[in-house]
């Protein structure tokens, strides 16, 4: 059987799965209030599309 002839450090290994981090794919920020929107789609909080107010939204109480 093939074994690994020294251990591999906890560096290697960490700098191997670098590149493994998840991301959020397809969200942008808004460019009306700020908020994470999906691409292509009217913002949930502010009700904008392309700078346009596309829906109404409530206004939350803060």
């Amino acid at each position: 059987m093939a074994v690994p002839f020294r251990k591999v450090s906890k560096m290697k290994k960490r700098m191997r799965r670098s590149h493994q981090a998840l991301t959020i794919t397809g969200m942008i920020t808004c460019p009306n209030c700020g908020e994470l929107t999906l691409s292509h789609r009217v913002c949930g909080s502010c009700g904008f599309y392309k700078g346009k107010q596309v829906i109404a939204v409530k206004a939350k109480a803060e």
